[in-house]
């Protein structure tokens, strides 16, 4: 174990995906011994240490560099448990510093044209050109601001590269209507209901119509998920195309475990010309927990802050992000999952806000079963004045057997069902485990449609639309 981390275990370094001169390979070799055994280095080639309260975000198995995924724990990373949540021990020493609004500034991805190599270098060719003397003058001053202003002139370059210039502001909407109907709706004040319908697992669509026709005339929009549990079915963007057909407003779900920079970027195109203009931004299920054979488990090319980042710039920049400029930019309402319940309260809503400022407009939370939990995040985002820049869907279930109640809170990471539902499904019998799923999703629905911040429902079924009529009837949400 690394010095300064609280990992229990290093992880092996990136090597360089090119040749380099003798004196950076010297460089490197030095950085790698002396930041391995002090942080667990794994010399990614883009330092964020300072930023993350000296904790390297690269010992997270997905490589995330914006924060913790939705399954974050105090106990144990769910990707690999014999190891913490780096992400949660990052806020922790954060708050503990009082450097957690750091945190809020979004990071760019990978250059893997630097991975493997060293950072100092870097670091030097900055003080360089910030000023050698003013910089270390500023380091023996008593002047904090000054201090912090030079720091920040040099690390600043380093880590926000042309290419990307992330900050921790918040940037609203560059446009005035409404993109989409679920835009509209949310824009004018209705409570909204949305809904989710399960991908078919092969080609034929006769069923997937019939659903999207069942629920479309009850929702305001209706949500494909993108391999759920790293299990693949058709893709969301072809749920999307055909909902759009049927005049449906879709939703097109995608996860960053399965995407690329550019294919992101591509795919965001070709998905507008199908008239898809809702698009939720996932981290997406780890493979750890989808079928075998396990695809890589070890790093996303980009993860959910950064596709909002690049997305919102698209829309409302009009370039890529090499930096192309667009003659027509996508029009898009750019969404994100919401957990309430994956970590301490105070540190999910900086999550969150790092996902507003990134571009989120709407979330839509995981399964929701303890209302007066819900308000515990309600009051962290109220805390942080945040409310009033997003709409809030709040994710509910129909659970349909005392199976899937101990599944969810068993295995599904950011879930949790309280041990009364668990006991009610243990002492019913199996023929009524569906009317019990009803009745309890009903409750939760009554109890949080009326909370202030929550702006609608987002009914889940998990392959139980016929289901999603009845629900949205008998809680009064037509």
């Amino acid at each position: 174990m690394a010095l300064f981390t609280p990992g229990r275990r290093w992880q092996p370094p990136f090597l360089p995906f090119k040749k380099e001169k003798f004196s950076k390979r010297l460089l490197r070799k030095i950085e790698r011994w002396i930041k391995g055994p002090l942080f667990g280095c794994r010399m990614c080639g883009n330092c964020l240490l300072q930023e993350t309260a000296f904790i390297c975000p690269m010992e997270c198995p997905k490589g995330l560099r914006n924060g913790p995924c939705g399954g974050s724990t105090a106990e144990k990373c769910y990707v690999d448990e014999t190891r913490p949540c780096i992400w949660y021990k990052i806020y922790e020493r954060a708050y503990n510093m009082g450097r957690e609004e750091i945190l809020l500034e979004v990071l760019p991805p990978l250059d893997w044209d630097k991975v493997g190599t060293e950072t100092w270098g870097d670091v030097v060719r900055s003080i360089r050109k910030f000023g050698s003397r003013a910089f270390f003058k500023s380091l023996f001053t008593r002047n904090k601001e000054k201090k912090a202003n030079a720091w920040e002139g040099v690390f600043k370059p380093v880590r926000q590269p042309e290419w990307w210039q992330g900050d921790s502001e918040y940037h609203a909407p560059a446009y005035d209507e409404p993109i989409s109907e679920l835009e509209r709706k949310l824009r004018e004040g209705k409570f909204v209901v949305t809904a989710e319908v399960a991908p078919p697992l092969g080609t034929a669509t006769g069923k997937l119509s019939r659903d999207i026709e069942m629920v479309r005339d009850h929702v305001a929009a209706v949500n494909f998920t993108d391999s759920a549990s790293a299990s693949p079915r058709m893709s969301s963007m072809a749920c999307c195309k055909v909902a759009a057909e049927l005049n449906a407003d879709p939703v097109l779900q995608i996860a960053a475990r399965d995407k690329t920079r550019s294919g992101l970027q591509s795919d965001i195109i070709g998905a507008n010309l199908m008239g898809v203009r809702n698009v939720l931004c996932i981290t997406g299920d780890n493979a750890r927990i989808g079928p075998t054979p396990t695809s890589n488990t070890n790093i996303l090319d980009v993860d959910a802050i950064q596709m909002l980042w690049m997305l919102r710039r698209m829309r409302d920049d009009n370039i890529y992000l090499d930096g192309r400029k667009m003659k027509s930019s996508p029009r898009l309402f750019l969404g994100a999952a919401g957990s309430p319940f994956a970590s301490e309260p105070k540190y999910q809503a900086l999550r969150e806000h790092k996902k507003i400022n990134a571009g989120a407009q709407f979330f839509q939370t995981n399964l929701i079963f303890d209302p007066e939990g819900l308000d515990r995040w309600l009051e962290a985002l109220d805390a942080r004045n945040i409310l009033d820049k997003v709409y809030i869907l709040a994710g509910v279930t129909p659970i349909r057997s005392k199976r899937m109640a101990h599944y969810l809170h068993d295995k599904i990471p950011g879930v949790r069902v309280p041990g009364q539902i668990l006991k009610r499904f243990d002492n019913a019998s199996e023929d009524g485990y569906e009317e019990l799923g009803i009745e309890i999703a009903l409750d939760i629905i009554g109890s949080i449609k009326s909370k202030q911040g929550i702006n609608g429902i987002h009914l889940m079924s998990v392959g139980w639309e016929s289901v999603v009529p009845r629900i949205i009837n008998e809680a009064g949400l037509n």
